[in-house]
């Protein structure tokens, strides 16, 4: 007897829905995806029980005919691939024709359509892949579908569902960042009683996010403007063969790929603790791409904290033959020809955006505006609503690292008797600090009336010069040192408000990029030991050592095998004590080996010369005077990214003038 039999076409229709359809937001993608391919303007989604009971779309497209109403049920039936080089330069967002039979393979589903060249409409039910009937009826141009019971057929699948809200928000979310790749439509989502969203149609990206997230969310964000990258290609080589035949023919002219990145990413004080927050689009489809997510991280590297992932929202649009979308069941998966040309791009536009705007952080605790996003099921919203509620649970500060710990900010410089704010004003001649029409002075005797900065009552106004926030860091080269807060924190003030400066991570930031600047012309200061420092490896460290050996020495270490499993050190950057050189090549060496395989060559340079920044660094707990503020100011406003440290934590924290404003009720 045989073994091998072909499945029958229900059970092969439910595995081919296996694939497509997982959840109800998956029967929402592949519907609203056709209503796209179809040239719709408007949507309208309506669901219950999270989709389970009913998932209703309408929209106003082409429609479809009757013939082709009744062939839309049968699988691999499409109107968008007609031969096998499509496939090579897909333009729409569905393309293999089985969206609607595996839908309507576990559930019970109701299409009415109507082409505009038509004059009535055709309703075709169907439930459980069985067609039920088929009208001719009168009906609007458009195509509504109706999905009831979703996996009525399937009980073990519908027992692998989550709750009604998890489920909706699933589904609130996809449709959110749908209306959000398409700001030129309507978007209306409603689940039973209650609309979830409702847009309309605007000219940019940016007021579509402002619709959906509220001007709270939308400070929050970096908009990343228009990036665009050419990449050419060599015209293709003439095989030998063909040289006789082609002497004749000029060859042919290098062609060119343009690849556009646009959309928002979150400043670096915006922290997810996973990447449901990153939303890619690549020529309109929303996709989850490992490539795309790596470059992300990349651009982020030493501005967040290692476990830490931001917001984004981005728009990558290509030549579609650069793109191949074949290559995952549901689509969500994409491969780039040029892999290595799409993960630059991305990493260097966004990183690259990052370091211009200097996007200054707020104060955790100030009094801030709720967004009104109308979208209560984002998960980005959320954040955003729940912010201040959040930072109440949090700690004041972030926990100290340990290689900071003998120099760190202990309970004995808290001490209960000394007094709780321990502000120590900086010395020398009287300080004055000008801003144009307003001077902030720190002389004893009372600043002239017209140098003074004038607050009115609480019936006034204040000048709107004054209330907005600097929303970048180039604000710190005109800080003006005000003094420490137990000789670890300086406060310093500008013409935006108050600022706070760590000054620990800020020297470490300075110290950071300067030793890669160093590395990359090739001049580091190296100091040698009087005694060569012998140090004793474990068989992990031995081998971890032999493969970054190279790149030690080109960071100022000269070290060599000195017997079995010990090396000896001769020399190090100037930069390192001698008290901390043995624990910077152990910081390094104790990456994980797996770490080391998956990081780049970049990143393990990145990695030891933050480990070399952190050591060299001043620390906290310790008296600066007033030109060594002044000079850290000045050199953390020369770096390239002075918003965090090379480990992520933020450097400087702002209270606004707005801010402050408010806090005394003056606005």
């Amino acid at each position: 007897m045989a073994r091998i039999h072909v499945l029958p076409d229900h059970v092969a229709n439910k595995i081919a829905a296996g694939e497509v359809v997982e959840r109800p937001a998956s029967v929402v993608k592949e519907l609203l995806e056709n209503s796209l391919d179809a040239g719709a303007k408007s949507f309208r989604i309506e669901v219950e029980s999270g989709g389970r009971r009913l998932i209703r779309i309408a929209d106003d497209g082409y429609g479809m005919l009757r013939d082709d109403a009744m062939l839309a049920f049968e699988r691999h039936a499409t109107s968008k691939l007609r031969d096998v080089k499509d496939l090579l330069s897909i333009a729409t967002l569905g393309f293999r024709g089985e969206a609607l039979p595996s839908i309507a393979s576990v559930s019970r589903l109701l299409l009415e359509t109507r082409a505009a060249e038509e004059t009535t409409g055709t309703r075709v039910e169907v439930a459980g892949g069985k067609m039920l009937r088929s009208d001719e009826v009168a009906l609007a141009p458009g195509t509504t579908i109706t999905v009831r019971d979703l996996f009525f057929n399937v009980p073990a699948r519908k027992k692998f569902l989550r709750s009604e809200q998890t489920e909706l928000a699933h589904i609130a979310s996809l449709v959110t960042h749908y209306s959000l790749a398409h700001p030129d439509k309507t978007f209306r989502l409603a689940s039973e009683a209650s609309e979830l969203l409702h847009v309309t149609p605007v000219a940019t990206l940016r007021e579509r996010v402002f619709q959906v997230f509220g001007s709270g969310a939308l400070e929050e964000l970096v908009d990343l403007g228009v990036c665009e990258k050419q990449l050419f290609l060599p015209p293709p080589q003439v095989a030998p063969s063909e040289a006789i035949a082609e002497f004749r023919r000029e060859p042919d002219e290098p062609s060119t790929r343009l690849f556009r990145l646009t959309g928002f990413v979150s400043r670096p004080q915006v922290q997810k603790a996973n990447r449901n927050s990153i939303f890619i689009f690549v020529n309109g489809r929303l996709i989850r791409d490992r490539l795309l997510l790596h470059a992300l991280s990349a651009a982020y590297h030493n501005l967040i904290p290692h476990a830490s992932f931001p917001f984004a929202l981005l728009f990558l649009e290509c030549d579609y033959e650069e793109v191949d979308v074949n290559v995952h069941p549901s689509k969500t998966e994409v491969r780039f020809r040029h892999q290595s040309f799409v993960h630059d791009v991305v990493r260097d536009a966004i990183r690259g955006r990052l370091i211009e705007s200097r996007p200054a952080p707020a104060f955790p605790n100030a009094p801030a505006p709720r967004p009104a996003a109308r979208m209560p099921y984002s998960e980005f919203s959320q954040m955003i609503e729940n912010e201040a509620a959040a930072d109440a649970e949090l700690p004041s500060a972030p926990p100290p690292a340990e290689s900071e710990a003998p120099n760190e900010l202990t309970s004995t410089a808290l001490d209960p008797t000394a007094p709780e704010f321990n502000l120590r004003p900086a010395r020398g001649p009287e300080p004055r600090f000008d801003f144009g029409d307003t001077a902030i002075s720190l002389a004893t005797q009372p600043a002239p009336a017209s140098a003074r900065l004038r607050v009115p009552d609480t019936h006034g106004s204040f000048p709107e010069s004054a209330t907005e926030p600097s929303s970048s860091l180039s604000a710190l080269s005109d800080l003006r040192p005000l003094g420490q807060i137990h000789d670890s924190f300086i406060i310093a003030a500008g013409r935006d408000g108050l600022w706070i400066i760590d000054q620990h991570v800020a020297h470490e930031r300075i110290l950071f990029e300067r030793v890669l600047k160093q590395r990359a012309a090739g001049n580091i200061e190296v100091q040698r030991l009087l005694m060569p420092l012998v140090l004793q490896l474990t068989p992990q460290q031995q081998i971890d050592y032999a493969r970054i050996a190279d790149e030690l020495a080109s960071m100022g270490f000269e070290t060599e095998p000195f017997g079995n499993r010990t090396i000896a050190v001769k020399a190090a950057p100037a930069a390192i004590g001698p008290a901390d050189l043995e624990k910077v090549l152990f910081e390094v060496l104790e990456i994980a080996e797996g770490e080391l395989r998956g990081v780049s060559l970049d990143d393990l340079r990145r990695a030891i010369a933050a480990s070399i920044a952190c050591r060299a660094a001043i620390k906290i707990n310790m008296r600066l005077d007033q030109s060594k503020m002044e000079w850290l100011l000045r050199s953390l406003a020369s770096t390239d990214c002075p918003m965090s440290c090379p480990h992520g934590r933020p450097i400087a924290l702002q209270y606004s003038m707005r801010e402050i404003l408010k806090a005394f009720h003056r606005i």
